[in-house]
């Protein structure tokens, strides 16, 4: 928990630069480029499952925007899904100890960047939109896993702030554990603007991120009506075992129009040329694929003044016909990775309720856990989870 580091700024070059051939203890000085800092509030995690998220396919296979990288420090290593065992604690950590089993809330906010005053956002609970990704004492970083400093859950060790460790209750297995941060990215989306008794619902994909969508409402005790979207069989089977209402292949074609327009109680009206126009449709759309035709769908399926919850993760969608917002009036509201979040009378994290659900007995995502591969068959692992419609995956982890 300890290290040696080389920062350079320009004043503390040019002073070493200018000074340090005359007198050479200015070169490891308090003014110098050399620093000794102890990680007192930190600790390091033994990896036991790192997972594999849509947003490291993303990564990997480029198709991430470079809007994202000045909130990303290089090299570094991927994985922010982790369940671990605590293997050391900094001396001024408390109430954690080494052995104990955790999870880490992966987002680098004022707390784990050295501020004792809080940004805006941060002082507000929205961990989430802290203005200081870029500053502070670590290097540039959203998430562990894109930070060079921390580490990532794909590989043997990593290091989090105390303010991000949350203990995994002896009710929750591993494989459970390993499923809290799409659960807890589906909370996040859900209850910054809970969906009304009456709403319908319709949820595009039933990917991990989809499934933990519907798996989330029903665990947080709404009985709304639920479509889901899926492309392959087996997704359809997940997404009725966590209790969507109905469960609607998509596939291609015009008649796939026409029928979940019925199924939604809109009409379809045919354009001059293009694809269908529909007219009504979910209240409350969770766009959970990220893709173009996912998006352009999520704008047509919603009704007139209805919302549009963007949990995919997109980069540069072609061929999304953005007039439904302006013609339907619609809310679009973009949702990342977990914060805070107002539940009843009390504010918790967005992680901690998650592992809450998840011990009471009222969800259980190890069903979602399908494949495991050691961190040497990382190719294997990453082909897997990238191909579900051959392999029937649905989140794919590293086991370490």
């Amino acid at each position: 928990m300890k290290a040696i580091q080389f920062n350079v700024s320009i004043p503390q070059y040019v002073f070493s630069k200018a000074l340090g051939s005359l007198i050479p203890s200015i070169y490891i000085g308090r003014l110098s480029c050399t620093r000794y800092r102890p990680d007192e509030e930190w600790v390091k995690v033994k990896v036991k499952y790192g997972g594999i998220c849509g947003s490291d396919l993303n990564l990997i296979f480029l198709h991430d925007s470079p809007a994202t990288s000045p909130f990303a420090s290089f090299p570094f290593t991927i994985g922010h899904e982790v369940v671990g065992v605590i293997d050391e604690v900094g001396q001024r950590v408390s109430g954690i100890q080494r052995g104990e089993r955790v999870i880490v809330d992966p987002i680098l906010s004022c707390m784990a960047r050295g501020f004792h005053e809080p940004c805006p956002a941060c002082q507000r609970g929205d961990l989430s939109l802290c203005e200081r990704m870029a500053s502070g004492h670590i290097s540039p970083g959203l998430l562990i896993g894109a930070c060079r400093d921390t580490g990532g859950s794909w590989s043997p060790y990593l290091v989090a702030h105390q303010s991000q460790i949350f203990k995994v209750p002896a009710k929750v297995s591993d494989r459970n554990a390993i499923m809290t941060d799409p659960f807890a990215t589906a909370l996040h989306a859900i209850m910054r603007d809970p969906p009304r008794e009456s709403d319908t619902v319709l949820v595009i994909g039933a990917g991990v991120i989809g499934i933990c969508v519907v798996a989330a409402l029903r665990a947080l005790g709404y009985s709304n009506r639920i479509i889901a979207l899926a492309k392959h069989p087996f997704q359809m089977k997940m997404a009725r075992q966590y209790g969507a209402s109905e469960i609607f292949q998509l596939t291609s074609g015009s008649d796939c129009y026409e029928q979940l327009a019925q199924l939604l109680g809109a009409k379809v009206l045919t354009p001059l040329f293009g694809k269908p126009v529909i007219q009504g449709g979910a209240d409350i759309t969770y766009e959970c694929v990220g893709r173009d035709r996912s998006i352009d769908d999520a704008l047509r399926f919603t009704k007139s003044g209805g919302k549009v919850k963007l949990l995919g993760v997109a980069s540069f969608p072609r061929g999304v016909d953005w007039t439904p917002i302006w013609l339907n009036e619609l809310q679009i509201q973009g949702s990342f990775a977990v914060s805070t979040e107002k539940f009843g009378e009390k504010r918790p994290r967005t992680y901690a309720l998650a592992l809450d659900l998840m011990s009471s007995g009222k969800i259980d995502l190890a069903p979602l856990v399908t494949h495991q591969f050691p961190l040497d068959q990382y190719r294997q692992g990453i082909a897997t989870a990238s191909g579900k419609g051959k392999s029937k995956a649905m989140k794919v982890v590293f086991e370490l």
